[in-house]
């Protein structure tokens, strides 16, 4: 569904990815570990079009996206969920939602309210508050809500379980599976190696924008030499 070739990508003057290889299936959950400043949120932001690929090529399902605009590229199926929620604090849950939606596609069940309400009965019962008066695993659930509205094929979640309560993070994991259950595809960037492994297929591990590593959950798992080397702080 996903495919980055060569990818480079700076920030002014600064090199911040490195001839970047990435290759997501239809209905996979794949996970980008790394540290802080290794490059996860900016290969997000290059998929979505908010920084710029400089070289390299990204296909989504077959189709050449690094030279669309961010609104272009979320139309043809990818959501983003940003590290900072950037919910609209002056409107309500209702509300909010509405700013994303988009038209149902052919391959998915479209996502309503009603349906988003079911797969977070939180925002149910508030559906007349502020997105200012939420808590922030509220706000976290209100942004992936806001972007299923959009029906996306693939969704990018960037640090989902970051500053969130340990419950709140059971319920992002329940989450997360339930999506892959409705046969969406899901990249995600984290640095919760626990997290990562109770709900994704597959890993890439970066470093200094570049890829170190790359496997299935159960072969990171047994590779403790691996983790020591680019996960732990």
């Amino acid at each position: 569904m996903l495919s980055l070739r060569r990818l480079n990508t700076f920030y002014g003057r600064a090199h911040i990815l490195f001839d970047l290889d990435l290759e997501v299936g239809e209905g996979e959950v794949v996970v980008l570990l790394g540290r802080n400043g290794a490059g996860k949120s900016t290969t997000l932001k290059t998929i979505i079009g908010l920084a710029h690929a400089a070289s390299g090529e990204i296909e989504f399902r077959g189709r050449a996206i690094e030279r669309l605009m961010p609104y272009e590229i979320s139309r043809l199926g990818i959501g983003y969920v940003p590290e900072e929620r950037r919910i609209f604090t002056d409107l309500t849950v209702m509300e909010n939602l509405e700013v994303g939606r988009q038209p149902a596609r052919p391959e998915l069940a479209p996502w309503t309210p009603a349906r988003l309400f079911e797969l977070f009965p939180n925002l149910g019962e508030m559906r007349g508050r502020r997105g200012g008066m939420m808590s922030g695993g509220e706000q976290q659930m209100l942004t992936i809500a806001r972007t299923l509205m959009g029906n996306p094929l693939l969704i990018l979640l960037d640090e989902p379980s970051e500053g969130l309560a340990p419950v709140i993070v059971q319920e992002m994991a329940r989450t997360i599976r339930s999506l892959r259950a409705e046969g969406l595809t899901v990249v995600l960037s984290e640095q919760n190696l626990r997290f990562a492994e109770r709900v994704s297929d597959r890993a890439y591990i970066i470093e200094k924008g570049r890829i170190r590593y790359r496997g299935t959950m159960d072969e990171l798992a047994a590779d403790e030499a691996v983790r020591a080397a680019y996960l732990m702080i």
